[in-house]
């Protein structure tokens, strides 16, 4: 019996802004804008670029505002951007109004995410709020989100397990995933924040996502590889029918970093893992390559992506976790691919 799953997909590269919240040192404004310009060049119609909220905690987006000027400025893009969409976190409602301030000046997201974890001290800890102050708050601020043009993304987290609190139950997941549709989201994340996932369960997860909300333009997966698994995770997504994907340049990214350029932050404080370097997210190189040698179309130049990871690599001054930019592709007639 041969695989099924859908034969064209949408990429969100989220480099720029969770690839780097994990970096130990401030990341150059004009390397994030630079990052951005060629994502877009390179056909990624979904790219998430900042942290609008307190750069005091997160030091690496206190050029929040710089970067989505210089986005929204850049020359060689102006004539892409309307088919792009740039993204931006904003977890609480004072990120929310600088976002819309933002756009309302001209320079703003198209959409912000905003978040919820099914485990209560995960939850608090990213957010400062409980669970039930956090929703009525959510759901004045996408209110307030459309009427200024910007549209919401509602992110479910803790799905598969917590690093604080441990196994969680994925039916709360899709309690959470239509409460943010019912409240007005335009769509929903799955994020699998710390890599607690497994192949078996992602599928059964997204099966009965899709049978209560069978609209895959309404559901983002979005996995860490903290165990290695991410394009299993991937793949096993793709077969429950899941056409809409979240990954880093290198697989970097995760927890907000507690200490940048040589100063000890708040972050999100003291780090799920000893070993910092564990996180990370699906390589977007790794997960393209594979995609495209199944037959699944991508929408993006591939060959520059590859080129894009191998700059990233210089941007942060190290080897990171892509295997595909060192490997490359294999010839065509013997993946069948066109």
């Amino acid at each position: 019996m041969s695989l099924t799953y859908p034969k064209q997909i949408v990429l969100g590269d989220i480099t720029v802004r969770d690839g780097f919240q994990h970096e130990e040192k401030f990341i150059p404004t004009d390397a994030k804008i630079w990052l951005a310009e060629q994502l877009v060049l390179a056909g990624v119609k979904r790219i998430e670029v900042t942290n609008f909220g307190n750069p005091v905690g997160m030091p690496q987006f206190k050029d929040a505002d710089q970067v989505m000027r210089g986005i929204r400025n850049s020359p060689k893009i102006a004539h892409l951007l309307p088919e792009t969409e740039i993204t931006a976190v904003t977890i609480r409602e004072k990120a929310v109004e600088r976002a819309i301030k933002a756009k309302k000046d001209g320079y703003g997201p198209d959409r912000i995410l905003m978040m919820v974890s099914t485990s209560e001290s995960h939850h608090r800890k990213n957010s400062g709020l409980s669970l039930e102050d956090y929703w009525k708050m959510a759901e004045e601020a996408i209110q307030m989100a459309h009427e200024g043009g910007v549209k919401v993304n509602g992110t479910v987290s803790t799905i598969w397990g917590c690093p604080i609190e441990g196994p969680t139950d994925p039916k709360k997941a899709l309690e959470f995933t239509q409460r943010w549709l019912e409240i007005g989201a335009d769509d929903v994340e799955h994020a699998d924040h710390d890599g607690s996932a497994s192949p078996n369960r992602v599928y059964d997860y997204f099966k009965m996502i899709m049978e209560a909300i069978p609209d895959p333009s309404k559901h983002i997966a979005h996995f860490h590889t903290t165990r290695g698994w991410g394009t299993a995770n991937v793949l096993a997504a793709l077969q429950a029918g899941i056409t809409h994907f979240e990954s880093t340049l290198g697989g970097i990214g995760g927890q907000p970093a507690n200490f940048v350029d040589g100063v000890p932050v708040s972050g999100t404080g003291s780090y799920y893992y000893k070993d910092p370097s564990l996180v990370g997210l699906v390589s977007t190189e790794d997960m393209l390559v594979m995609m495209d040698e199944m037959g699944i179309d991508t929408q993006v130049n591939i060959d520059k992506m590859l080129s894009i990871g191998n700059m990233v690599e210089r941007i942060v001054g190290r080897r990171l976790r892509s295997e595909s930019i060192k490997s490359g592709r294999i010839p065509k007639e013997l993946t069948g691919r066109k």
